[in-house]
């Protein structure tokens, strides 16, 4: 403890010295002007680092959001193969649990469409009645509503991108025929049409998730219709998605699922079941922030000048604190505390201009995307953590610019 307070009072002489130094007036009002632009420049350097970060950030947060009406909290997969049998005391135990609010088997496979005369490849989904209550599929409904069974026929819910490809309508009488290879049956060479299975189902709604992945691909329909199609049994299923009460910490759930599965399956989250859309975009915010840390070290390296020539200015307070006994260390000390002292008041202007344009745009929308966007304006969100970062960068980028005229005194005194 006496180490510790001794080494704080050791700092506090060099730091009321530099801040004397910062807001002092200066023989030369050049030196001023050059301290001014230096924090100038770091804020501007700064404010960019904010704004571009939590642009980025409102980016992933609408995507997020979007992915969430679609996808489930959790998933449950097989790590090698395709479907299992859910039958079993394991999976009966994980329906009771009372972290799980709804658990809804999935069989998903690749199949062929067909429209009157069009046609095309797409991904059937047969989910379970409770889906509709697991996600938030009602409010990503482009026509229609979501009913998989009407009591008389097989209902489907296609993607925006699929029903316009194939001309598909929610009020249309024409059926949308299924068509899947048949997975017990030789193909017949004379009659390859009795080689697929054939299910005939009606629109019900379509959904955007205004992402083309779905939009373009899926195709919801009942999990029993999938099953005959694709000749699984009565309780194969090819995933299972969970959605969980409210208020449980969703990374504990998800490491007890997986302690109970063992290393046969796997338990993704949101996240991990668009991680490669989700790594892009983190690649991306990252590479512009080196970008952006490039430009800013250039700025910061105006710090070099201010210092160079406040150490001019104050070379007879320097042989005056010599002769009192000052080290080296400790004039050192002082000029490293000023290149800092420019830094973070340049840092802090910044951050505070930078939130402050993030608030105004995430409230009033300022800046727009212009028409044919998800959105009106630039999506913005403000992290904490990213904020932390910044002010970490700068005064980084303040330290290794403040060095070089630290170490001029060095050599010259």
């Amino acid at each position: 403890m006496f180490k510790l307070q001794s080494k704080i009072q050791s700092y506090s002489f060099p730091f009321y010295i530099a801040k004397r130094y910062l807001f002092s007036k200066k023989s030369h009002s050049a030196i001023n002007i050059i301290s001014g632009i230096s924090a100038a420049g770091v804020c501007v350097g700064t404010v960019a680092l904010i704004c571009v970060l939590s642009v980025f950030n409102g980016f992933e947060s609408l995507i997020s959001n979007m992915f969430s009406a679609f996808d489930p909290d959790l998933k449950i997969t097989l790590v090698h193969g395709k479907t299992f049998e859910t039958n079993n005391p394991l999976f009966g135990e994980i329906r009771k649990m009372k972290s799980i609010a709804y658990f809804t088997e999935v069989v998903e496979e690749n199949a062929l469409l067909r429209f009157k005369e069009k046609q095309m490849p797409a991904t059937i989904k047969g989910v379970d009645g409770n889906f509709k209550q697991m996600t938030r599929i009602d409010s990503i409904l482009y026509d229609g509503e979501f009913k998989l069974f009407d009591g008389a026929f097989q209902r489907a819910v296609p993607g925006v991108g699929v029903a316009s490809i194939l001309g598909l309508g929610v009020h249309f009488i024409d059926p949308l025929y299924i068509y899947a290879p048949k997975r017990t049956a030789k193909i017949n060479l004379l009659r390859p049409e009795n080689s697929f299975n054939q299910k005939g189902t009606f629109l019900s709604g379509i959904f955007s998730v205004k992402q083309l992945q779905y939009d373009d691909h899926y195709v919801l329909v009942s999990i029993s219709l999938a099953r005959d199609l694709f000749e699984y049994g009565p309780n194969t299923a090819s995933a299972i998605e969970l959605k969980l009460a409210k208020g449980v910490d969703k990374a504990k759930v998800q490491a007890n699922l997986q302690d109970k599965l063992g290393s046969k399956f796997i338990v993704k989250n949101r996240y991990e079941q668009q991680e490669s859309f989700f790594k892009i975009m983190k690649i991306e915010k990252w590479i512009t922030y080196l970008i952006l840390c490039f430009i800013l070290l250039i700025a910061s390296f105006n710090i070099i000048g201010s210092l160079s020539m406040l150490i001019i200015d104050k070379k007879n307070d320097i042989e005056t604190l010599r002769n009192l006994g000052a080290t080296k260390r400790l004039i050192r000390q002082i000029f490293l505390f000023e290149g800092w002292m420019i830094s973070l008041v340049g840092a802090v202007l910044g951050i505070t201009i930078g939130t402050l344009l993030c608030l105004l745009q995430e409230y009033f929308g300022f800046l727009k995307l212009g028409s044919g966007y998800l959105v009106d304006a630039y999506p913005v969100v403000t992290n904490l953590g990213d904020t932390f970062l910044v002010l970490l960068t700068v005064l980084a980028m303040g330290f290794v610019a403040a060095y070089y005229p630290v170490k001029y005194i060095k050599n010259n005194h």
